[in-house]
């Protein structure tokens, strides 16, 4: 009896590990750029603490991995180690060249097999933002928060100088005009600038992008990851308005000054006119102490912006269980009730269109107008700069903007020196591709 009571007891405890073992949650993890600190690393630590509550059999994880730039570093790390993490929020741009590099796999099969079809996925988001969430006929990308360049402006300033707070510049004309009234001299010094735009990099190209768009550009090709645009009529002027702002006008800083800087510079009453990211919305929201206004990016030949923001993407290389975790996390941040609020703690507008069909998003834009604006310029919006080695092609042309922002440089032969880097830089991509011909 003793030995059949020890079997019995021993079967008990294997069959009561093994149910634990079946049970056990599927540990994952999500890279996400932002740093340690901040409201938004304790606001999506809130978000894994609710999805996991809601999803037992998984244990999701927000990994703090800095900057896009930053993110997509360690991303790539940690892919080539063999430890890729189950998720991670990508900078919009780069998705592109990981599809390039065979790191990411495609959402299809996932979708598929959800019973949707990839177009009706895809519909849920905003056409703008499509073109780099799906190429080469797949969907590589679900967006999880998305904005635009948009023009803030300092209403009291406006009404100071005699300009109409509820009339912002349209046009590189009104806003040239605009920011020589708004700035205020003192002798040869300038107490207050009338125009800052972060001239960091990654934000300084974003900035460029939008600025040639609005003069008629394309920046790059949508359709080829070997091709940029840089030495153009519309990216000149572009790029000769920047200059003629901080050297001919003397209306913003001939320096680079970051995006930081240029908040801050804002808050201070130290520049009347800012072009940061709809990002930015909530930050100002709760710091600006004055009246404040938010405008489209000012237009030379059309209204045109790119996309900015960032999407989820999933490496290769994960487990069938760590895959169908990361997909049950992917469409839980990309649904309409999370994307939501989301915007609303950010200030990044919602992906998802249905996010605006839901009362309590009805409310916040009725309570909050200045939210609508990225969403109305969303119409004019287009896909964000996406080559093979996207971050190395984008630099090649920010190194020169700061030259012409210095002074250094003048923008026609900025531009050329730009182009010539960014065709070196290009070529082994564009060899194996448009330039690999039949014998």
């Amino acid at each position: 009896m003793s030995r059949l009571a020890s079997a019995a007891l021993a079967a008990a405890i294997t069959l009561g590990l093994g149910s634990g073992a079946a049970s056990a949650a599927t540990e994952i993890e999500m890279f996400f750029p932002v740093p340690v600190e901040g409201k938004l690393a304790k606001e999506m630590k809130s978000l894994m603490d609710r999805f996991n509550a809601e999803h037992p059999e998984i244990k999701a994880t927000a990994v703090y991995t800095g900057s896009y730039d930053e993110t997509n570093i360690k991303t790539r790390a940690a892919i080539k180690a063999g430890q890729p993490p189950a998720a991670v929020i990508m900078s919009a741009n780069f998705v592109l060249e990981y599809q390039i590099n065979g790191e990411i796999q495609p959402l299809d099969p996932m979708v598929v097999a959800d019973g949707q079809t990839p177009d009706a996925f895809m519909n849920r988001f905003w056409p703008a933002l499509h073109g780099n969430a799906r190429f080469a006929d797949k969907i590589w990308a679900a967006p999880f928060h998305n904005s635009t360049p948009l023009l803030y402006f300092n209403a009291d300033h406006f009404k100071e100088v005699g300009l109409d707070p509820a009339n912002p510049p349209k046009t590189w004309a009104e806003w040239v005009d605009a920011a020589k009234k708004l700035t205020v001299r003192d002798g040869d010094s300038i107490k207050r600038y009338g125009l800052m735009l972060p001239g960091n990099y990654d934000y300084l190209g974003w900035v460029m992008t939008a600025l040639t768009m609005s003069n008629g550009g394309l920046y790059y090709n949508p359709a080829f990851g070997g091709e940029v645009y840089y030495d153009t009529p519309s990216m000149l002027g572009a790029l000769t308005l920047v200059g003629d702002m901080a050297h001919k006008h003397k209306v913003m800083p001939d320096g680079v000054t970051d995006g930081k800087a240029v908040s801050t510079a804002f808050f201070a009453g130290q520049a009347s006119m800012v072009v940061l990211s709809t990002g930015s919305l909530s930050f100002i929201r709760q710091n600006m102490k004055g009246n404040y206004g938010v405008a489209f990016v000012p237009r030379n030949l059309r209204n045109a912006v790119a996309i900015g923001g960032a999407s989820l993407i999933m490496p290769k290389g994960l487990s069938d269980e760590r895959r169908q975790a990361s997909w049950t996390l992917i469409k839980w941040l990309t649904s309409p009730e999370i994307s939501g609020h989301w915007s609303r703690f950010t200030g990044y507008f919602a992906p998802n269109k249905g996010a605006y069909d839901l009362p309590e998003m009805k409310s916040f834009i009725a309570e909050n107008p200045d939210a609508k604006v990225a969403l109305d310029q969303l119409q004019y919006a287009q896909s964000w700069f996406a080559t093979y080695n996207t971050v190395a092609v984008r630099k090649a042309l920010e190194d020169e903007v700061q030259a012409v922002i210095a002074g250094k440089k003048k923008p026609a032969e900025a531009l050329k020196a730009a182009q010539a880097k960014a065709d070196e830089i290009m070529r082994p991509y564009v060899e194996q591709t448009a330039l690999s011909l039949p014998n």
